[in-house]
């Protein structure tokens, strides 16, 4: 098939305030661009309103953010979701971000970086795992997994993960395979949920 290269778009899962979510995006975005293996689009929660409710005609103010991240989520071969764990659980504006757009992740992989206290935000994917096969999307096994996180952010807001490096490898390796072959699977035999 065509050797345009794949398309990754990485969201952060985090609208808090003071939240660790863009230290930890932009090492896996560094990472990312370094390997080489897609070009890079990053969603930050933290910069979208969303409206709460969910109706067939959103207000007027959201109709155009809603179809700009629907065109970048349409126009991806891959997802990485940055995600933290809040609760045992993954954060209501990524939850809002993904039932607003059902489609656009369809036959498509989904990654995993969490963070967190103890547990590193794992308790977070597992359930993201279940919402994402729900919308026929197929979540990639390995992840990586920040443990005690905000130990490993610098006074310059860098995050220090030298020991990270093995497994962004993995899932980005990982992901450009299940990006390509569902890409042209969905060329040669266009999917439907």
């Amino acid at each position: 098939m065509d050797e345009e290269k794949l398309r990754l778009v990485v969201i952060i899962g985090s609208a808090r305030e003071g939240r660790t979510g863009p230290a930890v995006a932009r090492w896996f975005v560094e990472e990312t661009r370094s390997s080489g293996l897609f070009d890079v689009d990053v969603i930050d929660l933290g910069d979208v309103e969303l409206p709460l409710t969910l109706t067939r005609v959103p207000g007027a103010e959201f109709t155009r953010v809603l179809a700009d991240l629907g065109a970048r989520l349409e126009s991806a071969d891959a997802f990485v979701v940055i995600t933290p764990e809040y609760n045992h659980s993954f954060t209501a504006p990524l939850k809002n971000l993904i039932d607003w757009h059902r489609t656009q992740w369809q036959a498509k992989p989904v990654g995993f970086v969490s963070y967190g206290g103890l547990s590193g935000g794992l308790r977070a994917v597992e359930q993201l795992r279940q919402v994402f096969a729900e919308l026929h999307a197929a979540t990639i096994r390995d992840t990586v997994s920040f443990h005690q996180v905000w130990e490993r952010i610098g006074e310059d807001g860098r995050l220090s993960s030298s020991d990270a490096t093995i497994p962004a490898k993995v899932i980005l390796e990982k992901l450009q395979w299940w990006a390509a072959a569902l890409r042209d699977a969905r060329v040669l035999r266009p999917y439907s949920a």
